[in-house]
């Protein structure tokens, strides 16, 4: 999908920095609609259906991290790209949006090129990864088969355990994504058993044993993603 046919919500109290955004974003082709906080930018959302929507964290009436959580419980929102953009430089809030659903996180002040950048490499997630079928996803040198839980690299089998699989089709379903801890154990472990950390931590590090250390990036103090290269 060109960029002229592509759609992004921006939701920001602050008129300049929807007018730089959207000035700026135009200027690439982008369609642009805008909102100045939560409640409005979901009432937008619903009629426009944005393939990416910018946030900001601190908004009146409704705030950032409210808003990406309230739409992401929306089914037509499950995997809308939903990035934010704040002022606010402290670890938790990162890791607060990171766990209602977020993709990524731009930091105020913008900066033109930087911004558009990283929104056009967000948007070629979708293309980058070739979904072969519902449960089998082809990426780099490896092809993931959840249907028969297999993987393969450069067409050699590899052999991992069935955590260890589901860890990685998890992380590889959405290249580039940051999930934190939290997400993590919530689909892979459930409430099933009791998991720490520390189990994260040994499933991630037999992944880069089998794997290579390049597929898995650790995001310090907020969880891990999967790199495209």
């Amino acid at each position: 999908m060109s960029a002229t046919n592509q759609k992004i919500l921006i939701v920001d109290d602050e008129p300049d920095i929807l007018e730089l955004v959207e000035y700026n974003l135009k200027k690439e082709g982008y369609t642009v609609y805008t909102a100045s906080n939560g409640q409005e930018g979901i009432t937008l959302a619903k009629k426009v259906h944005p393939d990416l929507i910018v946030l900001d964290i601190m908004m009146p009436k409704m705030d950032g991290i409210e808003a990406c959580r309230l739409m992401r419980a929306i089914p037509e929102f499950k995997n809308t790209f939903m990035v934010f953009l704040t002022a606010r430089s402290e670890e938790y809030s990162e890791i607060a949006g990171f766990n209602v659903g977020a993709d990524d996180y731009i930091a105020k002040p913008i900066k033109p090129r930087a911004l558009i950048s990283r929104i056009n490499a967000i948007l070629r997630r979708n293309n980058s990864t070739e979904e072969l079928s519902e449960n089998k996803i082809e990426i780099g040198d490896l092809v993931i088969d959840r249907e028969a839980y297999l993987v393969f690299q450069s067409g050699d089998k590899v052999v991992l355990a069935k955590k260890e699989f589901e860890l990685l089709y998890l992380l590889a379903s959405k290249p580039g994504k940051v999930y934190t801890r939290e997400s993590i154990l919530k689909n892979i472990w459930e409430d099933s058993v009791v998991v720490t950390n520390r189990t994260i931590d040994v499933h991630i590090r037999k992944l880069r044993e089998k794997l290579g250390e390049h597929y898995v990036s650790t995001v310090k103090g907020v969880g891990y993603k999967f790199e495209l290269s």
